[in-house]
């Protein structure tokens, strides 16, 4: 079923409207093409936004297993800003942070292939 200005992702709710619209858009095309759901909507937000705002050197941030535990981290830096124990912990914690610094926040899998992007 595609996606419309009603009915999308949860992972772009806060997204501005002109992102969101584009995000739908590329979400929808992907889909037509066979991409599966979850991996079509991490490359959408992340095109749309790029398409919407351009290359504004936003920060990169990342949640990734590291070991027993879970990190968040600055893209391409080795020092952990937040560990937690758990993801769910982990992202209680680090979304307001990225939200304060105007980031993007990409978030893996335990397997390290990319899971969501955020751009709250």
């Amino acid at each position: 079923m595609p996606w419309n200005g009603q009915d999308y992702p949860d992972s772009f709710k806060n997204l501005d409207g002109p992102v969101r619209e584009k995000a739908i858009e590329i979400a929808n095309a992907l889909v037509r093409d066979g991409y599966e759901d979850s991996r079509a909507i991490p490359i959408a937000l992340e095109r749309a936004r790029e398409y919407v705002h351009g290359d504004d050197d936003r920060p990169v941030y990342e949640v990734r297993e590291d070991g027993e535990e879970w990190v968040l981290r600055k893209k391409g830096s080795d020092r952990a800003i937040l560990r937690e124990g758990t993801k769910d912990d982990l992202l209680e914690t680090a979304k307001p942070r990225v939200n304060d610094n105007n980031g993007i926040l990409k978030i893996y899998k335990g397997d390290g292939e990319l899971e969501d992007t955020l751009y709250d």
